[in-house]
Protein backbone atom coordinates (compact mmCIF):
# COMPACT_ATOMS: atom_id res chain seq x y z
CA UNK A 1 0.00 0.00 0.00
CA UNK A 2 1.50 3.27 -0.81
CA UNK A 3 0.57 6.78 1.10
CA UNK A 4 0.20 9.34 -1.82
CA UNK A 5 1.17 12.83 -1.58
CA UNK A 6 -2.36 14.27 -1.26
CA UNK A 7 -2.79 11.89 2.26
CA UNK A 8 0.77 13.22 3.59
CA UNK A 9 -0.06 16.95 2.98
CA UNK A 10 -3.08 15.89 5.09
CA UNK A 11 -1.49 14.96 7.84
CA UNK A 12 0.70 17.19 7.43
CA UNK A 13 -1.78 20.12 7.75
CA UNK A 14 -3.95 18.47 10.65
CA UNK A 15 -0.80 17.36 13.19
CA UNK A 16 1.34 20.28 15.01
CA UNK A 17 3.95 20.54 13.08
CA UNK A 18 6.16 20.02 16.43
CA UNK A 19 5.31 16.35 16.54
CA UNK A 20 6.14 16.20 13.20
CA UNK A 21 9.61 17.38 13.91
CA UNK A 22 9.26 15.25 17.28
CA UNK A 23 8.65 11.70 14.95
CA UNK A 24 11.74 12.66 12.58
CA UNK A 25 13.88 13.37 15.63
CA UNK A 26 12.95 10.62 17.51
CA UNK A 27 13.97 8.54 13.71
CA UNK A 28 17.43 10.04 13.97
CA UNK A 29 18.44 9.22 17.45
CA UNK A 30 17.17 5.59 16.80
CA UNK A 31 19.54 5.69 13.40
CA UNK A 32 22.23 6.80 15.56
CA UNK A 33 22.06 4.40 18.39
CA UNK A 34 21.95 1.51 15.73
CA UNK A 35 24.84 3.22 14.30
CA UNK A 36 26.68 3.27 17.73
CA UNK A 37 26.34 -0.41 18.08
CA UNK A 38 27.47 -1.76 14.58
CA UNK A 39 30.71 0.84 15.34
CA UNK A 40 31.16 -1.10 18.13
CA UNK A 41 30.73 -4.37 16.96
CA UNK A 42 33.08 -3.32 14.08
CA UNK A 43 35.79 -2.10 16.22
CA UNK A 44 36.19 -5.34 18.48
CA UNK A 45 36.30 -7.49 15.29
CA UNK A 46 39.17 -5.38 14.07
CA UNK A 47 41.07 -5.65 17.43
CA UNK A 48 40.74 -9.33 17.51
CA UNK A 49 41.87 -9.10 13.91
CA UNK A 50 45.45 -8.74 15.44
CA UNK A 51 45.87 -12.24 17.06
CA UNK A 52 44.96 -13.99 13.90
CA UNK A 53 47.62 -11.98 11.78
CA UNK A 54 50.06 -13.30 14.46
CA UNK A 55 48.55 -16.72 14.40
CA UNK A 56 48.95 -16.88 10.60
CA UNK A 57 52.64 -15.24 10.89
CA UNK A 58 53.48 -17.80 13.65
CA UNK A 59 51.78 -21.23 10.82
CA UNK A 60 53.29 -19.49 7.93
CA UNK A 61 57.04 -20.32 10.15
CA UNK A 62 56.30 -23.72 10.70
CA UNK A 63 55.23 -24.45 6.87
CA UNK A 64 58.60 -22.26 5.92
CA UNK A 65 60.76 -24.55 8.99
CA UNK A 66 59.25 -27.89 7.65
CA UNK A 67 57.44 -28.25 10.94
CA UNK A 68 54.37 -27.82 10.29
CA UNK A 69 52.61 -31.72 10.55
CA UNK A 70 49.06 -31.52 11.25
CA UNK A 71 46.96 -34.37 12.10
CA UNK A 72 44.13 -35.71 9.98
CA UNK A 73 41.73 -34.64 12.54
CA UNK A 74 42.73 -30.64 12.33
CA UNK A 75 42.67 -30.88 8.46
CA UNK A 76 39.20 -32.73 8.61
CA UNK A 77 37.89 -29.87 11.59
CA UNK A 78 39.10 -27.01 8.86
CA UNK A 79 37.55 -28.99 5.87
CA UNK A 80 33.99 -28.60 7.93
CA UNK A 81 34.22 -25.20 9.88
CA UNK A 82 34.96 -24.25 5.87
CA UNK A 83 31.73 -25.92 4.37
CA UNK A 84 29.77 -24.56 7.93
CA UNK A 85 31.15 -21.21 7.31
CA UNK A 86 30.19 -21.12 3.79
CA UNK A 87 26.96 -22.20 4.05
CA UNK A 88 26.08 -19.61 6.68
CA UNK A 89 27.25 -16.94 3.86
Amino acid sequence: MRISDTEVQKIRSTTPANIVEEIVEIGETRVREEDHALVEKLTDEIAGMSDREAMIAELRAKIEAGTYNPSAEDIVDGMVRRAIADRIR
